[in-house]
């Protein structure tokens, strides 16, 4: 089995491309610091290496130089979350297989993968891509996901389609009304911080519209104001990020177990 390694501060990142790229075939190991990383990089000579550009003490920078003084030729794709060209060129300097920006789709994300890992590791995970079942029709019960950060939201809807259910994603909370005015979901994960329309002010919108469905919220917020307002306004829960996957589908079925009861 090819060997992958994401070195990622976000838990939730770490576990999201864990839970994607084990289910096209790679064992993935992730660690949360660039220390941790490095270490992690010379016990596990990964076939792919997934790094994060912006991380606190040992960034990724440090981390691709000290990856590149010990293997010059290990593919490692940097996840550049809020990138210059200079951030880039520096990158590319240091003999940076590819560097995508922040905005990337899942499914760029994917084909760079694809297309950089180890020949063993291509031969694997090509056979995983094409043979991937389809879960259409597994469950009828349809979820919709809120969140502006492209990355997160995209892995958010890849895990639960896995599990069977229709799910929609929606990067705003403009695109989220005008999602459920055409097609109202079961359940709506929605994050509490966005730009344009936040959190509350969604689940404000949806009142005089009749949604029937549950809302769970995702936030990385403190602020109990913000949070009582949304209990205030009828939401079934709240999920802190780093968000639990397992604790995430249970709060998922939970929902919808008590809107058919």
């Amino acid at each position: 089995m090819p060997t992958m390694l994401v070195i990622d501060d976000d838990r939730l990142n770490c576990d999201m491309l864990q839970v994607i790229f084990a289910r096209h075939g790679f064992q993935v190991v992730t660690a949360q610091s660039g220390r941790e990383g490095l270490g992690r990089f010379q016990t596990l000579q990964p076939d792919v290496t997934l790094l994060d550009l912006r991380m606190p003490e040992v960034d990724g920078l440090a981390v691709l130089k000290e990856i590149r003084a010990r293997d010059p030729l290990a593919p490692v794709v940097m996840l550049g979350a809020g990138a210059t060209d200079i951030h880039e060129n520096l990158a590319r300097e240091l003999g940076v297989t590819d560097f995508l920006r922040k905005g990337l789709s899942l499914d760029v994300l994917i084909r760079t993968v694809n297309r950089v890992a180890r020949p063993a590791a291509q031969a694997q995970e090509s056979r995983y891509f094409s043979t991937a079942p389809s879960t259409e029709g597994a469950q009828s019960e349809r979820i919709l996901v809120v969140d502006d950060e492209p990355l997160v939201r995209e892995l958010l809807v890849q895990f639960l389609e896995m599990r069977g259910y229709a799910v929609q994603g929606a990067a705003s909370g403009e695109e989220c009304l005008a999602l459920v005015e055409r097609d109202p979901p079961d359940v709506i994960l929605l994050d509490i911080i966005m730009p344009g329309l936040d959190g509350v002010e969604v689940i404000k919108a949806l009142q005089p519209r009749g949604f029937a469905g549950g809302i769970i919220v995702l936030t990385g917020s403190q602020s109990e104001e913000l949070l009582r307002t949304a209990w205030d306004l009828g939401i079934q829960e709240v999920l802190y990020k780093p968000v639990d996957l397992d604790r995430l589908l249970m709060a998922v079925q939970l929902v919808l177990v008590c809107r058919e009861g």
